[in-house]
């Protein structure tokens, strides 16, 4: 990208991002940003990229999952290990059924900012800036707490720094172990009427069984007793990304820092704004969130500006339609992708377009939305022979009530129970595992029917 450079952004249009009063101070913030180490590292980022180019070839599956906006209050080690524990639960349960290593990419460790469907409103006839993340403003309906104030760019900083560090200790230092890990997916399968999750949870303890057997121990073996985790978030603070982005010296190419994996959002996608603009520089592997307003040129503009090498692993296209409508919008996109022969993975996010509102006032996701979502995503992709290549999920470890439904059956009048998100609803820990088992269950047919056509 020898015509690009970090602060190019700033001369393109701009949304979903705040307008900070006091000029002076934001750039002292920035200033400060910029001398401070960057979060991740070029080589971790090109690691990634290979594990993804691998999913698109269906040799591996992508798993990306954590926080819909993460919380300074709420920042403590027991909240960053849960949602960590979930994940390796859930990718245990996924590389049994892909028969494929898992790609672990958490939202955390930099998704602090949201972007909102207005930009201010209204309580009591009283109209505020709207609440976009800690690392801008305060959830308080104040005007104090909702003027956006640079300096929490360095709380944000300091939290996905001591985020970073204890999950590279939990990856690497036995708390990933095969055996333990398992361990706490059996006990989920406690719950009633989960049968079929025990079913597999046992086949998988039985292959566990089978190695220890063989000769392959856990403890003493590195692949299983430590696994590579890496963080993602959405790009929507440029002034943070720019602060944070660095020349990698081995390749010359620019990184951003932030966080291994960036995205961009359904509602930043424009081909000449400014959240493209910076993703197109970076080295980083990028998301793209496609909604059900995605055309298939704007879609071929994307993929040209983001990844113009069709390098594969560099872009990820992550589907958002809601259930009921995958069938209506990703076939016409996977079309696009072939004709212009780009490579990419196809991840489903099936959060994002199963929002709505709960009888008793709480925005909420119906989990059986979300799991029709994931089987029309796989189905399409059966129809077209393509591949279903992750999940995208915003999720927490914590045993919170604001997704209904699910094996333990959370009711619309359970949500007020612990309804703790700051935005939008998060399955929890049980409602996530047992997406993992569906998803577990789509990956082994798909296995299957390959395996079955080979044959004939």
């Amino acid at each position: 990208m020898g015509d690009w450079t970090k602060s190019d952004w700033r001369n393109k249009p701009r949304v979903q991002m705040p307008d900070y009063a006091d000029a002076a101070a934001l750039e002292g913030v920035e200033a400060r940003l910029s001398s401070y180490p960057p979060l991740v590292f070029a080589g971790e980022a090109r690691r990634l990229r290979h594990e993804l180019a691998a999913a698109a070839r269906g040799e591996a599956f992508l798993l990306q999952g954590g926080d819909c906006a993460e919380s300074f209050a709420a920042f403590n080690a027991d909240q960053i290990r849960d949602t960590f524990k979930v994940m390796l639960q859930m990718a245990m349960v996924l590389t049994y059924g892909a028969k494929v290593p898992v790609v672990k990419v958490g939202r955390m460790a930099g998704q602090f900012a949201k972007p909102r469907s207005a930009p201010t409103e209204v309580k009591d006839g009283v109209e505020l800036p709207s609440y976009r993340g800690d690392i801008v403003n305060e959830l308080d309906f104040t005007a104090a707490a909702r003027n956006p104030d640079p300096a929490k760019m360095l709380q944000a900083y300091t939290q996905a720094a001591g985020t970073l560090n204890l999950i590279r200790a939990f990856s690497t230092g036995g708390f990933a172990d095969m055996h333990r890990v398992h361990s706490w997916t059996l006990g989920f399968t406690d719950a009633e009427d989960a049968a079929r999750y025990r079913d597999i949870a046992n086949r998988i303890q039985d292959s566990i069984d089978f190695m220890a057997a063989a000769g392959i121990d856990g403890a003493t073996t590195h692949e299983f007793s430590s696994v590579e985790f890496y963080t993602s978030h959405e790009a929507l603070l440029l002034e943070y990304e720019e602060a944070l982005c660095r020349l990698d010296s081995t390749s010359g190419q620019w990184l951003a820092g932030s966080g291994h994996m960036i995205w961009i959002g359904d509602r930043t996608r424009q081909p000449d704004g400014a959240h493209v603009e910076f993703a197109r520089g970076v080295q980083n592997p990028i998301g793209l969130k496609c909604g059900p307003t995605t055309t298939a040129d704007d879609l071929k503009v994307l993929m040209e500006k983001l990844n113009p090498e069709n390098e594969a692993g560099r872009l990820t296209l992550i589907a958002r339609f809601g259930a009921g409508t995958v069938g209506e919008h990703l076939p016409r996109l996977i079309r696009a992708v072939r004709e212009e022969g780009a490579e990419v993975v196809w991840s489903c996010d099936p959060m994002h377009g199963n929002t709505i509102k709960s009888a008793t006032g709480y925005k909420t996701r119906p989990f059986d939305s979300v799991l029709r979502e994931v089987r029309e995503f796989f189905e399409v992709h059966g129809a077209e022979g393509t591949i279903p290549g992750g999940v995208h999920f915003e999720m927490t470890g914590a045993d919170v009530t604001e997704c209904t439904g699910g094996v333990r059956a959370v009711t619309e009048e359970d949500l007020s129970d612990r309804y703790h998100t700051a935005c939008d609803p998060r399955l929890n820990a049980s409602q996530s595992l047992e997406l993992a088992f569906l998803v577990a269950e789509e990956l082994t047919a798909r296995r299957q029917a390959r395996s079955q056509a080979a044959a004939v």
